[in-house]
């Protein structure tokens, strides 16, 4: 049976979401803004699941946008706060996700000018760094709550602090934090925040923004005037169903799940350990409990990926291959990891399916492949 290790790419469907959105795809066909009976129980089974997903995070039901998924939801909160200021500053976190960094590029031919805000070695923004980058007066800022690749936890609160006294929007991704730690949108001080439905075993294309009541966005999809005219378009109710189904279930497992993950973690590292010769980076970084960055020096991570999935192991590269060249973690390259190091990164993102016994896979296959592919690297630097 393979070995699954890569949650925060995507994780599997909760068997019970299943079921919540089977009658949605079939019997319970209604368009939500139609009057009669079949519209009625579809708008109710949507505000039933814009209750789950708000009581997750800890925001209002009347705060949640229902959008395709956490990209949508970045690009809404950027260029829909973007659109009603003049051209400004808008400042980014050095390791966001693409999906942010991207947006927040797009504004550049609007006139806006874009500061990356810079993370020490453990990949944390600091008390000194967000004052300076305050100092420039930027009226947006991007800081995710956790980090896809390092699972590094950000301090939100005191900079979403920092960043209403200068006056500034502060928008938080809170795509891989959900479900995996305790998140309140009110005490995070942060103005608006992105969620996705299939990182917690809920169905791709559902996702939501979470916007303070007191903050203007301009849509990115004008017609019909769907979701208090802000996310024009008729609503995906089956996967809108799954996510509040998978969002209830996030909540309930939360302190479980928290403990569990934490507990196969340390074992995971304690097996890294024995192997010798690796780096896990932001292990002195609050981090989220399921996640491990690491790398060996001198191996390939993309080469490492396709090996370990040859012995039954699912893990992800911390490379992104561009224009055919492995090109480093731009999240490591911002955290000072050497290129080199950078290029051999893996991730290992664990779930709430797994077991000791996986893990224990997993060092096993990880022991033998490495040899291997040192080999063939100083053979090929010979």
């Amino acid at each position: 049976m393979p070995v699954y290790l890569d949650h925060n790419a995507t994780t599997p469907m909760d068997p019970q979401v299943l079921e919540a959105m089977l009658p949605y795809l079939g019997e319970h066909f209604g368009n939500p803004s139609s009057v009669h009976r079949f519209g009625r129980a579809a708008r109710a089974a949507v505000e039933r699941a814009r209750a789950q997903v708000a009581e997750l995070v800890q925001a209002h039901p009347s705060q949640v946008i229902f959008t395709s998924g956490g990209t949508e939801a970045n690009n809404l909160a950027i260029k829909g706060a973007a659109a009603l200021c003049a051209p400004g500053l808008i400042a980014v976190g050095a390791t966001e996700h693409p999906s942010v960094a991207e947006a927040a590029g797009a504004l550049r031919r609007q006139g806006w000018r874009v500061a990356t805000i810079p993370v020490d070695t453990q990949g944390r923004i600091g008390p000194e760094v967000i004052e300076a980058t305050l100092r420039q007066r930027p009226a947006l800022v991007c800081a995710m709550l956790a980090n896809n690749e390092t699972g590094v936890i950000q301090d939100i609160a005191r900079l979403a602090e920092a960043a209403r006294a200068s006056g500034a929007i502060l928008h938080t991704d809170a795509v891989q934090a959900a479900g995996k730690i305790e998140v309140n949108f009110t005490d995070s001080g942060a103005q608006s925040m992105s969620l996705s439905a299939h990182k917690i075993n809920g169905p791709k294309g559902a996702g939501a923004l979470i916007v303070e009541k007191s903050v203007e966005i301009e849509p990115l999809l004008h017609g019909g005037g769907q979701e208090k005219n802000r996310r024009s378009g008729t609503e995906n109710v089956a996967g809108i169903v799954g996510f509040g189904a998978a969002a209830a279930a996030a909540r309930a497992r939360l302190a479980v799940y928290g403990a569990r993950m934490s507990a196969l973690r340390a074992r995971l590292e304690s097996g890294l350990d024995t192997i010798g010769g690796i780096e896990v980076f932001a292990a002195g970084a609050p981090r989220l409990p399921n996640t491990v960055c690491f790398a060996a020096a001198g191996v390939d991570g993309e080469a490492l990926v396709l090996h370990l999935d040859k012995a039954g192991v699912a893990v992800s590269s911390g490379a992104a291959c561009a224009s055919g060249t492995a090109e480093p973690s731009p999240v490591l390259t911002a955290m000072g990891v050497a290129a080199e190091l950078a290029r051999g990164a893996l991730r290992a993102s664990l779930g709430a399916g797994n077991t000791e016994e996986d893990i224990d896979i997993f060092i096993r296959a990880l022991a033998a492949q490495l040899p291997r592919l040192r080999g063939f690297a100083r053979a090929a630097s010979a």
